[in-house]
């Protein structure tokens, strides 16, 4: 069994896995001002909710997009499972041909997302990550990442304009009754729901067109589930895409 962490903006995602699948999923804060050690102990509460026993984990692995944190979340696990802990990154072997200017800026969530998808889904795809960015890959017939795009994440999108005006008030995350708002409540979350939905609809038609053919596609993240129904597309949703992704990098990497 190895533990699997992602890190990101907003939340940090933790998993165990073993040879018959991810055991638990859970999500905590990102906290640059935590110490290794208060890591260690949430990380340690968290596996004995599951019932993961000492000496059960045989290794442990990290992407990260905040190095703020990661040597730190790095040096808490290490803490509690005694063994070194890989870092997807430089040294890593992913199987991944990424084709952009720049290799070494594709962010490590989205390259484990594209080697997850790319295990289980057929070519070509897009794949759609909603977090605090909403972020899009898009991977080629010949399975090589050529690019995507970024757009601010729903509740990013929504902190800002809340933020940014008066009389505007924060809403939870529920389609409303009409996709016509006819109070400011109901306004703002047609705006945010079925606007979100719209832009991912749009991504697609506008990929496709561009690629030539028509794509698979997968979205993940914490925000998927309250936006990809009200999509006219069709999209897979795999709320454990990141996990399953690090643990193929960890066996490549054995």
């Amino acid at each position: 069994m190895i533990l699997a962490i992602d890190v990101g903006n907003s939340n940090i995602v933790v998993g165990c896995i073993d040879k018959k699948g991810i055991r638990f999923i859970e999500r905590m804060s990102t906290d640059l001002n935590k110490t290794e050690l208060e890591y260690a102990i949430t990380l340690k509460n968290i596996m004995e909710i599951y019932e993961i026993r000492d000496g059960a984990l045989e290794g442990g692995i990290i992407s990260s997009v905040v190095p703020q944190v990661t040597e730190v979340l790095r040096c808490a696990v290490e803490k509690l499972i005694k063994t070194p802990v890989k870092i997807v990154g430089p040294g890593l072997k992913t199987g991944l041909n990424i084709l952009i200017d720049n290799p070494a800026q594709l962010g490590s969530d989205l390259l484990v997302d594209s080697v997850a998808a790319l295990a289980e889904h057929p070519v070509p795809l897009i794949i759609v990550d909603m977090g605090t960015a909403t972020t899009v890959c898009v991977i080629n017939s010949k399975r090589q990442y050529i690019g995507g795009m970024i757009v601010p994440g729903v509740r990013t999108a929504l902190d800002s304009l809340v933020s940014h005006t008066s009389l505007l008030q924060q809403i939870s995350l529920e389609p409303p009754k009409k996709v016509i708002g006819s109070n400011t409540i109901d306004g703002m979350k047609s705006g945010m729901i079925y606007g979100n939905a719209s832009i991912l609809d749009g991504l697609i038609d506008r990929i496709e067109e561009e690629l030539g053919e028509k794509c698979t596609i997968v979205a993940t993240g914490g925000l998927a589930g309250a936006i990809v129904p009200h999509c006219r597309r069709h999209i897979l949703v795999d709320d454990d895409l990141l996990l399953k992704g690090l643990k193929i990098i960890y066996e490549k990497n054995r």
